[in-house]
């Protein structure tokens, strides 16, 4: 509340004192009333006419009843509440609906700053994960892998908001139960619903995780493949841009720094993350996200990015290598009566691999590739979506392809063991919103029959 509005309700509170005193007061229990005002009799002028007495014809002032002497002092009390809490310093929630959050790019618990109409704000998240892997490959052969069991995050969401335009937000994680990093850290400039400018430790705006992360908000003990190897999440990097919506349409635009190819691997693209510590930057990137809201529950969108990645680093034959790297996504989500789908595919591609194989030193299979593709389909429906808003039971299920060697230079091979599928049952509990247990099992397959099916278990909370 601005200034001039604390001084209208101390106004008002010093009015209705004023209208409360302005009423005579009942005399107290076993007292008489005392004697009623008359006026006085009209008196004769000096030429004999009868001049009427002030007041003479109107109603005498009747005396406010107890009822309504009671509400007035209810109504002074409530407007000193509010400025006892307006002096102290307190704040308010703010309105901030789910389209509203998921324009801003966050996640339920990581948008608390925004919920504040002033000041500190905190908020948090973890979560716990149990592996327990199948004795034998696919191909009967032993596996080797022993089962672990892993506190994965443990998150403090805390924001500051300065006023009705500036806000700072940021995210501390420790992760693994021994790792201190910082997942986000920016502040918002507040123009217009339709255009707010963000700078600072960013999380790049690509699928249906690497924001929205929390544990409560995806389905799976595990995070899609897709969004780990292809759109590496959490993935976050220094930069600035905008974002805003217009109507149905959302968008986020951020020049950040590139990616680091030196991080690269057959495995995908997840190495190549800077992570805001003291991030080479000889090569920037652009990254990009339109979603579209057509009604309540359905979103479809896309997203890019784009930029150098070789940093100034590496040169083969007295060549500086020019190593670009292009990811587009496309997704979709409905969520309607309890049922939750979900849809991506990703597609990533690099330059000048050769190049880059030779200064890395990688041969034969090891190669990076100068193609990836991944995607995936997921359904859940909540049970007792009809019976109550408090609880959810969800089985799920998802089915994903990745292939991060889907296309290699000339010379090298493509290793059979990076195009896998992945096939995940599972069964989400909510026994309250802010609490989720997940069981799941997942059926892993490659085209070199060296997949490991596994066992999960999660737990998570947000608040």
């Amino acid at each position: 509340m601005s200034r001039g509005q604390t001084a209208a309700v101390a106004a008002l509170i010093f009015t209705l004192s004023f209208a409360g005193s302005a009423f005579p007061q009942p005399p107290p229990a076993g007292q008489p009333e005392p004697a009623a005002v008359t006026s006085p009799p009209p008196s004769a002028g000096a030429d004999g006419v009868k001049t009427p007495a002030v007041g003479a014809g109107e109603p005498p002032l009747q005396p406010p009843t107890q009822e309504q002497i009671d509400e007035l002092r209810r109504r002074i009390e409530v407007l000193a509440a509010e400025l006892e809490r307006l002096r102290s310093g307190e704040v308010q929630e703010a309105p901030l609906d789910d389209a509203r959050r998921r324009a801003l790019g966050l996640a339920p618990s990581a948008a608390a700053a925004y919920r504040k109409s002033g000041g500190l704000s905190f908020a948090g998240y973890g979560e716990m994960l149990y592996e327990n892997f199948g004795e034998d490959t696919e191909s009967g052969v032993a596996a080797g892998k022993a089962s672990q069991i892993d506190f994965l995050r443990l998150i403090l969401y805390s924001g500051y908001r300065f006023g009705d335009r500036v806000i700072f937000n940021s995210e501390i994680e420790l992760e693994h139960a021994n790792e201190i990093s910082v997942e986000f850290a920016y502040l918002d400039f507040m123009v217009h619903d339709v255009l707010i400018l963000r700078g600072g430790m960013l999380l790049v705006p690509m699928g249906l995780v690497n924001e929205f992360h929390e544990p409560t908000v995806f389905l799976g003990a595990r995070r899609p493949e897709t969004e780990s190897r292809i759109l590496p999440s959490t993935w976050r990097e220094n930069g600035a841009g905008v974002l805003g919506s217009v109507g149905p349409v959302a968008y986020r635009a951020f020049v950040i720094n590139g990616l680091n190819a030196g991080g690269f691997s057959a495995a995908g693209l997840r190495g190549g993350r800077q992570k805001g510590s003291r991030a080479r930057a000889d090569d920037l990137a652009l990254v990009g996200r339109v979603d579209v809201t057509p009604m309540p529950g359905v979103m479809v969108g896309g997203s890019f990015y784009t930029g150098g990645s070789d940093q100034s680093q590496y040169a083969v034959g007295g060549r500086s290598l020019d190593v670009g790297t292009h990811i587009g996504e496309l997704h979709g989500q409905i969520q309607w009566r309890g049922t939750d789908v979900r849809v991506l595919y990703a597609r990533a591609s690099v330059d000048d691999v050769a190049g880059l194989n030779q200064a890395l030193g990688l041969t034969g299979r090891q190669s990076i590739g100068e193609a990836m593709t991944g995607g995936y389909v997921q359904v859940g429906h909540n049970v007792l979506s009809q019976l109550t808003t408090r609880t959810w039971l969800t089985p799920y299920y998802r089915f994903e392809r990745v292939d991060t060697q889907a296309d290699v230079p000339a010379g090298f091979s493509r290793d059979p063991a990076r195009d896998g599928t992945f096939h995940t049952l599972g069964l989400e509990l909510k026994p309250i919103p802010e609490v989720v247990v997940k069981l799941d099992y997942q059926w892993v397959r490659n085209r070199a029959r060296t997949g490991v099916n596994q066992f999960n278990i999660a737990l998570g909370y947000a608040f």
